[in-house]
């Protein structure tokens, strides 16, 4: 007796779902969201700031912090007057179109901030000194 055919045909071989072009999509999509992401950057130190009537929202890419003991905040980090500018620099060549915000302590020397103000202003950033808002 002769066997028949089965009317479905099984093949040796296992069926796969390619899963490259998903994988490059991904990865297309998470690096694209890694490089349009804004970074939220700190000083390092709560400062108290002084109060003024009005104040506008501000998305600096540049945060430099002032303590009422005349410390340079950067990153987290403490420098001295002298050490400011190649810090900035660096801060620049990241992110050519920076923007920075001084945020002075109530009892900061006014001098300090003053001298990173100037020394911004040289460089071509545009600068603002951070405010808070008088309660009324």
């Amino acid at each position: 007796m002769a066997r028949r055919q089965s009317r479905v045909r099984k093949d040796d071989e296992d069926v796969e779902l390619n899963m490259t072009p998903m994988l490059d999509v991904v990865f297309i999509l998470l690096i694209f969201f890694i490089v349009t992401a804004v970074f939220v950057k700190e000083p390092g130190i709560q400062v108290e700031r002084p109060e003024t009537t009005t104040q506008e929202r501000e998305r600096p890419t540049m945060l430099i912090a002032v303590n009422a003991a005349g410390e340079i905040w950067i990153n987290r980090s403490v420098y001295d007057i002298n050490e400011v500018r190649p810090q900035i620099e660096q801060l620049q060549s990241e992110n050519p179109r920076a923007e920075a915000m001084i945020q002075g302590d109530l009892g900061a020397p006014a001098g300090t901030v003053l001298d990173i103000q100037q020394l911004l202003i040289e460089m071509g950033i545009p600068v603002t000194v951070s405010t808070d808002e008088q309660g009324f």
